[in-house]
């Protein structure tokens, strides 16, 4: 470390005294001279943290000062100021860049020096601290300390290694509480549970559990096995142990309110064995209910040994209140043998929280199907809809339409507050409600909650205006961003055309604003920043209400609204002067993940040009690649910190490019991995490192810590996983040995064995295997997995369900509602003949899910449209929540059987236009068919029909575009401009766009943004006329959409004005179109280099020599303010 407290002496001498000559170490203070000592024995942090004690109950004085410096001197200890200047960038790297030489460094102090280490971190409530006659703020201090992970790790470490020795175990507790909460899943590894202390007070020792369990959720498997065993081993301490045989258990009703969650660790014998007089206290405590209503990862067996032990114990397992105690025990209730409908009914209200369990979904829902059995005895469903809870969502299409219109109305109050209804029942519960209700009104809405995505789009837009505005302002708000975008288009454009739509859009919250074309925008007044505050806005509507608003506001006021920071051009950044833009940066940091790539690369440039030096470290990765040269030594940590943080795909850096900042990435790492201070570091930069890099320079100490962050990774390659998987067999070993624990910790990373090890895996543990294959997608990416599943599901059903309604059926395996259930995706493995011979029944309550498997193929699709015919008949008498349940199978419709379905409603059309997979003729005859049973042409379609069409609209010709009302299709400009339709229909598109926006000669970067794809269907005279400013504001989704030869009509300069993410999209054969000189030009938008339009290229070269960025400080005080205000200061780059 550096000499810094030598520094700081002299510079509190220079302030206050004259040196003198004639001192020696028995004139000071016993404290001051031990510190005085450490400076020149270089323990510095230990000198640092003696003069804090000292000046707890000390006041310094010039003679006291004058004391020290002349023991100094007397000690021949010299100084220079440019020494000065090192030792303060020395201390602050070690501090804050060197967490292992920090964790060394407390781990020598003594006792009165941690403890004032400790009072200061976590005690304090000072936000100010007076170190001699300076006045620090140490509040922020504090908080870019705890900001560290590095740091953060070194904390919890000391405070394991020190704190029970030195302070109070309640302290210290309190000390864990406030450091784990950060960052528990990475901190607390198995090998430290060991490291707790197993002697603890009882309050210490409840307190610290009490952190464990709120921590629960965020920690391993593997973690809370190891957990688990510690809280056992200090509660067996209190056990009487003379008492002990093995018949008896140790744990007691204490032991269990104590353990909390981690009481599904108890071995099935150990549940058996305790006491009924132990069992029968613990359910009796009040809070046993909010225990057991926690245990979301029970198995079946340890919960119905559990209840075993309850009903043993002498409580009345059918008695309303034994019931309602039981948590989560309910899902796994089997006493159903003469069971009254009162009970069945009280069980089935509990067993609404059944769906928060990690798994056993399908055993939960045979068993509400039983109890629903059993609750209908003697009553019709009509009377009792109202007190079976969630259990409704089970009931058929079919049940749900034979309830009564008052049956829904009266139940209203209990099925708008159940979760997992699928569209099409909530469809068909609407439908009835507002049947008896006749009229739609704003109080009628308000009692449907949730279920008014169920409404019509064509009922909510024939709505009193008025009542729609109260919709939006008051509580069912909430309830509008669950609503289609058909659906929100109906309300907007009922509003528009009722002439209060500027009043009524200033309350429009959230994502719903969203909704709001950017021509309808144009024609509202009264904007201030104030009123953008809770909305979510498109980056048109932001670029316009930037603009519009900066007329009459300052930067700041429109900045910190956060949605705004969307809109700034980058001139706007360009023309902010340099106090402006340093003291607004913070706005433009906050909302870094709103920003654009081309922002970020603007605020670069503008960083880079007012202040070089001082350029945050992470702001160098959007400039050209030999920027990144400046990153080293001191910047390094703030660099990787906040590049893991903020992740690499906001700044969209290309494929060459990537490759550089990963280069750098690993030299900052010296070429290694080498424990979990590095992963902490990494953040989701490790998702980006290169397989050979993982494969030889990882090691397995922080592999183990990796695990977590790998599990987030969102697009880790085949060559990436493959390395995960052998570092997680040299990790764990052979799968064949895997405990449950560390199957649940691999998680989806088990879908990277090999078949043989998966058979293992499931026969082992095949409820955690199931669990995990609900996780891991599309068959595509987890093959062996899924196929490993199906067996294993397929093979444990008992009796084999021989399917016996037709001849050739006979011995044909039929697929079951458990098996369905269970499988998810991997339903993809049923044969085409088992699909045909499911039981018409089991496909009517399973159609939706069905529809949800993305990986059946042609053959197996058209055997469930077919299973369709069969249950639900002819193709004309099919209802619109049938059409909309069937999911993909719907893509199995020939052209014919589209025209022979009922299209009236946009609704359902909106559903199926969802699906990615039509043909264009299967395309054209669902816009037919909607035309043809609504009755409607294309000039009356309204702009939600066009929202609802979606793709479908892409099956337009050109002489029915330009038929599209002006009006509707301005309000719909924005959604349409998300197709991916061929060239000549964005072209026709484009032309309608002009008779809203004028010529494209005139759009402007706002119009660009709206538009989107839309763009892709200008010609080669227009794209050559627009300004190379305007470049970066074409989506890039409309990048990929413009044809190679009408791409190549660019320019140099607009290309190289495209900015880096557009610059990203351009294909290869648009790439194969261009010059040299236009090459050369994607090469610089790409690399990120300025543009033109936004002032005069900066040369890498301008650092001044030995400089790097972030390194140099604000101006201070001289004396010893310099170093204090250094340390302080010095953290901007964070």
């Amino acid at each position: 470390m550096s000499r810094l407290l030598k520094m700081c002496f002299l510079l509190i001498s220079m302030n206050h005294a004259e040196i003198t000559h004639s001192q020696n170490s028995e004139d000071l203070p016993p404290l001051l001279h031990k510190a005085v000592e450490e400076v020149i024995a270089g323990k510095y942090l230990n000198a640092l943290l003696d003069i804090l004690y000292f000046q707890s109950s000390n006041v310094w004085t010039a003679d006291l000062l004058t004391k020290v410096m002349a023991y100094f001197h007397a000690q021949e200890v010299m100084f220079t100021l440019s020494s000065l200047e090192m030792s303060i960038k020395s201390y602050l790297k070690n501090l804050l860049y060197q967490p292992r030489q920090l964790l060394s460094e407390l781990q020598q102090l003594d006792h009165h020096q941690f403890q004032t280490a400790m009072k200061y971190l976590f005690n304090s409530k000072k936000e100010h601290l007076e170190v001699g006659n300076i006045i620090l703020d140490w509040g922020k201090t504090r908080e870019i300390i705890f900001q560290s992970p590095g740091v953060n790790r070194t904390l919890f470490l000391v405070t394991l290694d020190k704190c029970f020795l030195v302070l109070s175990a309640l302290d210290c507790v309190d000390i864990l509480s406030q450091v784990l909460r950060v960052s528990a899943v990475n901190y607390l590894q198995p090998d430290v549970i060991g490291s707790l202390p197993n002697l603890l007070l009882e309050d210490a020792f409840r307190n610290l559990s009490s952190l464990f369990k709120d921590l629960y959720d965020r920690t391993s498997a593997s973690t809370q096995r190891a957990l688990y065993g510690w809280m056992k081993q200090i509660l067996q301490k209190s056990y009487n142990m003379s008492e002990f045989n093995e018949s008896t258990s140790w744990v007691s009703a204490e032991s269990l309110w104590i353990l909390g969650r981690y009481m599904v660790h108890l071995p099935l014998e150990e549940i058996l064995k305790i006491s009924l007089n132990e069992i029968r206290l613990f359910i009796s405590y009040d809070n046993a209910t909010k225990q057991l209503d926690t245990v979301y990862d029970i198995t079946p067996e340890l919960a119905q040994a559990l209840l075993e032990r309850i009903n043993s114990s002498g409580f009345d397992m059918r008695n309303t209140s034994t019931i309602y105690r039981l948590g989560l025990l309910v899902c796994f209730y089997d006493e159903l043998e003469q069971m009254d409908a009162a009970v069945a009914r009280t069980l089935l209200h509990q067993m609404i929280k059944c769906n928060q369990l990690r798994g056993f979904q399908a055993e939960v829902h045979e068993l509400k199907s039983q109890l629903l059995n059993i609750a209908l005895q003697n009553q019709t469903l009509n009377d009792t809809l109202g007190s079976l809870s969630d259990a409704v969502v089970g009931l058929t299409s079919s049940q749900l339409e034979s309830l009564s219109p008052e049956a829904v109305h009266h139940a209203v109050a209990t099925l708008n507050q159940v979760s997992g209804w699928a569209k099409s029942q909530v469809m068909i519960l609407s439908s009835k409600y507002l049947s008896y209700e006749k009229v739609l009104s704003f109080y009628n809405m308000s009692q449907m909650g949730a279920l008014v995505t169920g409404i019509g789009t064509q009922s909510l837009h024939s709505m009193n205006p008025r009542e729609l505005a109260q919709i939006i302002r008051g509580t069912m708000s909430q309830y509008l961003s669950d609503l289609s975008p058909a659906q929100q288009q109906g309300i907007l454009r009922k509003i528009a055309a009722s002439g209060d739509f500027s009043s009524s859009v200033k309350d429009i919250q959230g994502a719903f604003f969203k909704e709001v074309s950017l021509s309808g925008l144009w024609n509202l007044t009264g904007y201030n920043s104030s009123m953008l505050k809770e909305k979510e806005l498109r980056s048109s509507q932001a670029l316009y209400l930037y603009e519009l608003l900066s007329k009459e506001n300052y930067p700041v006021d429109l900045l910190s609204t956060g949605q705004l920071v969307k809109g700034v051009t980058c001139q706007v950044i360009e023309s902010m002067d340099t106090d402006m833009f340093l003291s607004n940066f913070k706005f433009f940091e906050m909302n870094l993940h709103l920003l654009s790539p081309y922002q970020v690369n603007c605020l670069a440039w503008k960083f880079w040009e007012v202040s070089n030096t001082s350029i945050p470290p992470f702001l160098l990765l959007p400039l050209p690649s030999e920027y990144l040269e400046y990153i080293s030594g001191p910047s390094c940590v703030p660099f990787l910190e906040r590049l893991g943080k903020t992740g690499m795909n906001l700044l969209n850096p290309s494929h060459h490019k990537r490759d550089a900042v990963l280069q750098k990435v690993q030299e900052c790492l010296n070429s290694s991995i080498a424990d979990e201070y590095d992963v902490d570091l990494l953040g989701n930069l490790i998702c980006h490192l290169p397989p050979a890099f993982l494969h030889g320079r990882m090691s397995l100490k922080a592999m183990a810590a990796a695990l977590h962050q790998f599990k987030l990774c969102q697009q880790l390659n085949h060559e990436q996983k493959t390395e995960i998987k052998y570092k997680l067999l040299q990790l764990y070993g052979s799968s064949n040995n895997w405990t449950a624990e560390t199957t649940l910790d691999v998680g989806p990373f088990i879908a990277l064995l090999s078949k043989e090890e998966l058979n293992v895996l499931t026969v082992k543990f095949p409820d955690i295997i199931l669990q995990i294959a609900r996780t891991v997608g599309p068959v595509s990416s987890a093959e062996e997995l899924l196929s490993a599943v199906f067996q294993s599901v397929s093979s444990s059903t008992g009796s084999v369900p021989w399917s016996l309604s037709r001849a050739d059926c006979l011995k044909t395996r039929a697929p079951s509602s458990n098996e369905i259930i269970k499988l998810g995706e991997a339903n993809v493995f049923w044969s085409v003949q088992e699909l045909k011979c499911m039981d018409p029944g089991t496909f009517d309550k399973n159609v939706e899910l069905l529809g949800t498997v993305s990986g059946f193929n042609s053959s197996q699709l058209t055997a469930l449209k077919e299973k369709a015919k069969q249950v639900w008949g002819l193709l004309p008498d099919w209802r619109s929540y049938q059409i909309i349940s069937l999911g993909r199978i719907a893509l199995a419709l020939t052209d014919q059987e589209i025209t022979e379905l009922d299209l009236h409603s946009i609704d359902t059309v909106a559903v199926l236009s969802q699906q990615t997979e039509w043909t264009p003729t299967q395309a054209r005859a669902i816009l037919q068919g909607f035309l043809d049973d609504s009755g409607q042409t294309i000039s009356t379609l309204k702009s939600f029909d066009l929202v609802g069409l979606g793709a479908v609209l892409c099956a337009l010709n050109s002489t029915e575009i330009t038929s599209i009302r002006t009006a509707e299709f301005s309000a719909a400009i924005a959604r349409i401009g998300l197709l991916f339709c061929t060239t000549p229909v964005l072209r026709q598109f484009k032309k309608m766009t002009e008779s809203v926006f004028g010529a494209a000669t005139s759009w402007n970067g706002s119009v660009l943004q709206e538009i989107g794809t839309i763009a892709g269907g200008l010609n080669e005279d227009e794209l050559k006329a627009f300004d190379k400013s305007l470049m970066p504001y074409f989506q890039p989704s409309a990048v990929r959409h413009i044809p190679p030869e009408i791409f190549q009509a660019l320019s140099p300069e607009q290309i190289a004005n495209l900015g880096p993410e557009n610059a990203a999209m351009v294909t290869g054969s648009q790439r194969e179109r261009l010059d040299v000189s236009q090459l050369q030009s994607l090469g610089l938008a790409l690399d990120g280099a300025r543009s033109s339009s936004t002032g005069t290229q900066s040369t890498a070269g301008s650092l001044q020599e030995g400089q790097t960025p972030a390194e140099s400080s604000a101006p201070c005080l001289s004396g010893f303010g310099i170093w204090l205000c250094a340390v302080f200061t010095l953290h901007l780059p964070f």
